[in-house]
């Protein structure tokens, strides 16, 4: 249903994340367009409202720790007279440097809000670049809990205090907004989602992609495979957006399948703050911001709304007249309805 709405009146398609007051609910998540200087100018002038760089990885820290370890411990068990044994690390710049770089050009370049992100699971000393990410000038940082847990004798309690003990010392290490990339496969999802708010979670970001292995049939060999996401994917975190909106008191941004404006504008009825983008950005490139900006705008005029702020959330699972339709009941009623339209030629119905 429709709102009435003067159609004079301009579209105010502005939100806030984690306290950060956005032009639009549009954000490049992290991806290789924000890992360069170019393309981040040119998603700005395009109209993207704020970027996520790319990862600073846990194992990445700890290989270059382990790196200068070793150059400094080259030749220490020789004559110390002979210095010469010693390499010159003048020119030594390590991943971590590199990555508080791009993240200083990024907060320099942009006038929009400059996200940085950790890729992690185990609290240690890495979380010390937390607050190095924020001294960079990172406006936020995201937390980005990717683990794929193949320990036969690790137990979800384990792992799941392990996340949250990280999220603490992050939290405790930095001063600025924090947000937490999370995957759905979690038993209890929504009781998770509440202790990582609890845990000092500004924001939860909805949902980790895992990238699956292949296996390549000729050689016998495990290779990697990086499939761009399809729209269909954006049913799963629209759903969690959906229950875990007005619940949390935390903002939601959905990511995954976030090709077109139609998309941004499930998100948004769903409860989601901020919509994000990688694949269609790389697909389509930076020029589709303004193209979905541009729809999103006619959309939210065409519906009669006045702003985001009025039509977020409208269509949760707070505000729905059936708030099952989030939950088992639709499972129910998807496998009814699909079998409805061939059952009678079978000739039997299985419901």
């Amino acid at each position: 249903m429709t709102k009435s709405m003067d159609r004079g009146t301009a579209v105010d398609l502005s939100t806030t994340y984690m306290g950060l007051p956005l032009r639009t609910p549009l954000v490049a998540s992290a991806g290789p367009l924000t890992g360069r200087l170019e393309p981040l100018q040119s998603l700005e002038d395009n109209g993207i409202s704020a970027v996520v760089l790319p990862s600073l990885f846990e194992e990445q820290v700890a290989h270059d720790e382990l790196q200068a370890d070793g150059l400094f411990e080259l030749g220490a068990d020789a004559n110390p007279e002979a210095t010469s044994y010693f390499p010159d690390l003048q020119g030594y710049t390590s991943i971590g440097e590199r990555y508080l770089r791009h993240v200083r050009d990024a907060r320099d370049l942009l006038s929009v809000p400059v996200i940085g992100s950790l890729n992690g699971v185990t609290p240690g000393g890495w979380v010390s670049y937390a607050a190095k990410i924020a001294d960079a000038g990172a406006d936020a940082l995201e937390l980005n809990l990717y683990e794929v847990v193949a320990d036969l004798e690790a137990t979800a309690d384990q792992i799941e205090s392990a996340q949250l003990t990280l999220v603490e010392q992050v939290r405790d290490s930095i001063s600025i907004p924090l947000a937490v990339k999370v995957g759905p496969y979690y038993t209890a999802f929504a009781g998770m989602a509440r202790r990582l708010v609890d845990a000092g979670a500004d924001a939860l970001v909805l949902f980790n992609r895992f990238y699956q292995p292949d296996i390549d049939p000729r050689t016998l060999q495990v290779r990697s495979w990086l499939e761009l996401s399809r729209r269909a994917e954006i049913r799963l975190p629209l759903r969690w957006t959906a229950i875990l909106s007005g619940q949390v008191d935390a903002s939601l941004a959905l990511t995954g399948g976030v090709h077109h404006a139609d998309d941004v504008a499930r998100g948004l009825l769903a409860g989601a703050d901020v919509t994000m983008m990688t694949s269609v950005l790389i697909d389509q490139g930076p020029l589709h911001v303004g193209v979905v900006e541009a729809d999103l705008t006619t959309w939210v005029s065409g519906m009669g709304y006045a702003s985001v702020a009025e039509l977020k959330g409208s269509v949760s699972m707070r505000t729905v007249a059936d708030p099952s339709a989030f939950e088992r009941a639709n499972y129910i009623e998807t496998l009814v309805n699909y079998t409805t339209s061939f059952h009678d030629g079978w000739g039997f119905n299985p419901f």
